[in-house]
């Protein structure tokens, strides 16, 4: 019988130890789902347990074959060089292992679903009145931040992911560390714009010293500004949602299926407001308007409805 690989889950690290405490009850609580699978978690950097020490209590207890799956939200740094470095030294380091590699988590539909949670808390919260109608709503979504420019795109994604089919008034992007705009000057932004009614939203898995600092800012933008309503969510913490698709991402990586991003493709997935696109077959089309277009883009392979493209 074969097997199925463990479940290895390497996360940022954090100074903040009620962060890493989070991150280490979360790997504890995916063990407690899945008691038929050795599951083992560690750091890049800053807190214990190092990746490399979860490497080595998974091999202490007979595991020669595991799936890598990041607990991050975007590839930047560490998901794309640190992990790989770390793990092909851990490789080294113990003879006969093998493994393979998961991809971040976001922007996943279920994580979208949990952000959308968030804000609903955030303008539901006092009296536990109504949520506010979401047209009077911008949200700030305010990620980690990086010098890699993917990375930062990658927030850009998530936040026009939130924005589609959802009826907010905008979600702008701000950046808590290495890229702009920082949080002062994406609410700034967001006043210009027209808001009056702001949600400033955590692009953050668990809580931390980035997501406290974000929440701080905020508040003392608020404080300086008497004439816009700004609100604070919470992080997306470990809901329900982040345990499957943490689950979802480490099937992909046993079956070595990682693949070409569909979580988030209309034709595969229930979008808000987009649901009636499920399963349809897409025909060849071309776009009169587009200069010098006149022979079609020959779609007819990019067939959602069975998926015939290759994933």
């Amino acid at each position: 019988m074969n097997t199925p690989p463990a479940l290895l889950i390497a996360g940022h690290g954090t100074r903040d130890e009620a962060g890493a405490e989070a991150f280490r009850d979360f790997v504890r609580e995916l063990g407690r789902r899945n008691p038929e699978l050795p599951v083992a978690g560690g750091f890049i950097e800053l807190s214990p347990p190092p990746l490399g020490e979860a490497v080595a209590e998974l091999v202490e207890r007979g595991v020669r074959r595991f799936a890598a799956v990041p607990l991050m939200l975007v590839s930047a740094g560490h998901a794309k060089g640190d992990i790989p470095a770390a793990l092909a030294r851990e490789k080294e380091r113990h003879p006969g292992i093998s493994y393979t590699y998961g991809r971040p988590l976001g922007p996943h539909p279920a994580l979208l679903t949990v952000l959308e949670r968030r804000i609903d808390e955030a303008l539901g919260a006092d009296g536990g009145r109504a949520p506010l109608d979401r047209a009077d709503v911008t949200v700030l979504l305010v990620g980690r931040g990086s010098t890699d420019p993917d990375a930062n795109a990658e927030v850009h994604r998530a936040a026009r992911l939130l924005w589609e089919g959802r009826g907010y008034s905008g979600v702008e992007t701000a950046f808590v560390s290495l890229a702009a705009p920082d949080v002062p000057s994406g609410l700034d932004r967001c006043l210009r714009l027209g808001a009056r009614r702001i949600v400033v939203l955590p692009y953050f898995l668990f809580t931390g010293i980035l997501p406290e600092r974000v929440r701080q800012q905020t508040e003392g933008w608020a404080a300086a500004h008497p004439e816009a309503e700004v609100r604070s969510a919470d992080v997306i913490g470990p809901e329900p949602e982040l345990l499957d698709l943490v689950m979802e991402r480490y099937r992909e990586a046993a079956a070595d299926a990682v693949r070409m991003n569909c979580d988030s493709c209309v034709y595969r997935i229930a979008l808000p407001g987009f649901e009636d696109k499920v399963g349809l077959p897409q025909q060849p089309h071309f776009h009169p308007d587009d200069d010098g277009d006149e022979h079609g883009h020959g779609h007819g392979h990019h067939h959602h409805g069975g998926h015939a493209h290759a994933h």
